[in-house]
C-alpha cells in the first residue's frame, strides 16, 4: 500500500518561511517523481513543484519559482518543500504527490492527506 505522509504545515506571517516534508512508502522510489500541489479556485489542485527522486531535475510553477525549493532525500524516501517569502495567497492545503512523469504531465498517481499552510498578512 502506497502512503505519502506530510508534515510541517502551520501558521506563519507574510515574508516568513516554512518547510514541508513528505515521507513515502510502498512504492519503488526510483520509478516515480515526487511533488507538491495545492488547491486553486475553479481548477482543482494546481501544480506547485516536482522533482525526480535523485533531485537533479526539478520544476516549479511560475507563481512560486524563486521562492520555493523542492528537494529529495532518496535514502529517507522523503521530499521537502522549502517555502520562503511567503504571501497570504500561498495559504492552502499542500498535498504531496507521486507520479511516473510528474515533472512533465503533472498527473499524480498517489496523494498524501495534505497539510495546512496559513500565511497571515
Amino acid at each position: 500500500q502506497v502512503q505519502l505522509v506530510e508534515s510541517g504545515g502551520g501558521l506563519v506571517q507574510a515574508a516568513g518561511s516554512l518547510r514541508l516534508s513528505c515521507v513515502a512508502s510502498g512504492l519503488t522510489f526510483s520509478s516515480y517523481h515526487s511533488g507538491w500541489f495545492r488547491p486553486a479556485p475553479g481548477k482543482g489542485r494546481e501544480f506547485v513543484a516536482a522533482a525526480v527522486w535523485s533531485g537533479r531535475n526539478r520544476a516549479y510553477a511560475n507563481s512560486v519559482r524563486g521562492r520555493f525549493t523542492i528537494s529529495t532525500d532518496n535514502a529517507k524516501h522523503t521530499v521537502h518543500l522549502q517555502m520562503s517569502s511567503l504571501k497570504p495567497e500561498d495559504t492552502a492545503v499542500y498535498y504531496c504527490a507521486a507520479g511516473k512523469n510528474l515533472l512533465a504531465d503533472h498527473e499524480p498517481a498517489y496523494w498524501g492527506q495534505g497539510t495546512q499552510v496559513t500565511v497571515s498578512s
